[in-house]
């Protein structure tokens, strides 16, 4: 009986088998893997906030027939101002966060000459306290602090030290060791 040994293109493709099971399997995507190399080591991910902000109250300040500036006093700089639609301001903004999922709104200005004809708003904008808490990093909410003592545990301190009355009484200067500053007159 001849054995025969296996040839070295085998051999070869047989270790390099392992290494590439092991390369691929980062080729995943978003949604089925996790958000880290093995489940061990997670990259940092920034927030990415893009865009000219429009809050509740600001758009509550726009009226029809503002010019141009007064619009951009109240809303500020347009994201988008674009030359072949002179008429048109985009604003939009937009806030990226790992774990969220992608936030973006989108309000357009339609001018007429230099006054505000038109303006599209979303029907969900957040108020200035919303789109602030909405900026704030996710994170759990602090432990209270017990600023006070409560009835037991001021029955629980020891009892304070008797002062002497008379120690009490005593003149500070009485007491001074040492010279005066300023010269007597």
């Amino acid at each position: 009986m001849i054995s025969r040994a296996p040839a070295p293109f085998c051999r070869a493709a047989l270790c390099l088998l392992p290494a590439a099971l092991l390369l691929t399997a980062g080729c995943a995507t978003r949604e089925q893997s996790s958000d880290g190399f093995l489940g061990l080591i997670t990259p940092y991910r920034i927030d990415i906030v893009q865009g000219t902000a429009v809050t509740r109250e600001q758009a509550a300040l726009v009226k029809l027939g503002m010019t141009r500036s007064q619009v951009r006093e109240l809303l500020g700089s347009p994201l988008l101002a674009d030359m072949f639609h002179h008429d048109r301001w985009d604003y939009v903004f937009t806030i990226r966060r790992p774990g969220t999922a992608l936030q973006r709104r989108s309000i357009v200005a339609h001018f007429e000459g230099d006054s505000l004809k038109k303006i599209d708003l979303p029907e969900s904008l957040p108020s200035e306290n919303e789109f602030v808490a909405a900026l704030v990093p996710l994170r759990s909410a602090p432990a209270a602090r017990v600023l006070e003592l409560s009835d037991e545990q001021r029955k629980g301190l020891p009892a304070p030290k008797k002062v002497d009355p008379a120690a009490a009484t005593t003149p500070l200067g009485a007491a001074r060791s040492y010279p005066p500053l300023e010269p007597p007159q």
